[in-house]
């Protein structure tokens, strides 16, 4: 039998959250992309799929989404949107966070946590991004078999999904300031 615990963040715990988030942009600003990137998967392999309470290893499942998006060929995320995405992953760059990510049990709360802001915030760049993933698998099943024909699917898919990640994203409320 589980425990089920909630919580709610107000606006102040919302405040230190985005303090963090500034400081983790801050932190993008001087590392590679491609070592926040690797920082990211560092901690995904580290942790495994037994490694983490199944509150966090669902987080873990969108950190990796995120991963995907920025190295994903076919999607070819614009350079804004994956600068956004690579700042909201710089969090998990910084060698020390809120909680320790050793503390069995605990460690990974804060993760979770800041996973789940930031899913919220990218919500639109990962719906389209799933949206992209799904047409390119039905492509896969239904396809004609020409690449050329399947290239130019994927090509204005992308681009009426991105346009549409866009406009929504500009009618949205940002959560991490």
């Amino acid at each position: 039998m589980g425990l089920r615990v909630t919580f709610e963040l107000d606006e102040n715990d919302l405040k230190h959250f985005r303090l963090i988030m500034r400081q983790a942009r801050t932190t993008a600003a001087r590392i590679a992309p491609e070592d926040i990137v690797a920082a990211a998967e560092d901690l995904l392999a580290r942790i495994g799929p037994e490694g983490a309470p199944a509150f966090v290893t669902e987080r873990l499942q969108k950190r990796r989404l995120l991963i995907d998006m920025l190295s994903d060929i076919e999607w070819r995320l614009p350079q804004r949107e994956a600068d956004r995405v690579l700042c909201a992953l710089a969090y998990f760059a910084e060698p020390e966070d809120l909680i320790p990510d050793h503390i069995p049990g605990l460690g990974l709360l804060d993760d979770a946590i800041m996973i789940e802001l930031i899913c919220r915030e990218l919500k639109h760049e990962i719906e389209a991004y799933q949206d992209f993933c799904d047409y390119r698998d039905r492509l896969k099943t239904q396809g004609d078999g020409s690449s050329a024909n399947r290239e130019g699917w994927l090509n204005a898919r992308r681009e009426e999904l991105q346009a549409r990640m866009r406009r929504r994203r500009g009618r949205g409320r940002r959560l991490l300031g």
